[in-house]
């Protein structure tokens, strides 16, 4: 049988960039859901995980009033993050419309 379509994880198995590129997505998500539970339930709606390299991880953050209240949680979410085992020295926080 030929088969013409390939799901998202088997074109990912054949190519290395987009392996590296959906590893570095399901880190990124992994953050997340490690600090979801430090972030008031309100704002879960108002965050999406963003781009992560080693040691620099971003939210995506919907709206000032969100960004302000993580900006508070940095320093929390942070060593959080260190405590589960993630080497992040910096929490960029990006507004997204």
């Amino acid at each position: 049988m030929n088969r013409n379509t390939y799901t998202l994880e088997e074109a990912a198995q054949a190519s290395p960039t987009l392996a590296a590129l959906a590893a570095r997505a399901q880190d990124s998500a992994q953050r997340l859901a490690a600090v979801r539970d430090l972030i008031p339930q309100e704002l879960h709606g108002a965050i999406a995980a963003g781009p992560a390299d080693d040691d620099a991880w971003c939210l995506l953050v919907r709206g000032s009033a969100a960004a302000a209240k993580l900006r508070q949680l940095k320093p929390a979410l942070l060593a959080h993050l260190r405590t589960q085992g993630w080497k992040v020295d910096t929490l960029r926080l990006k507004a997204v419309p």
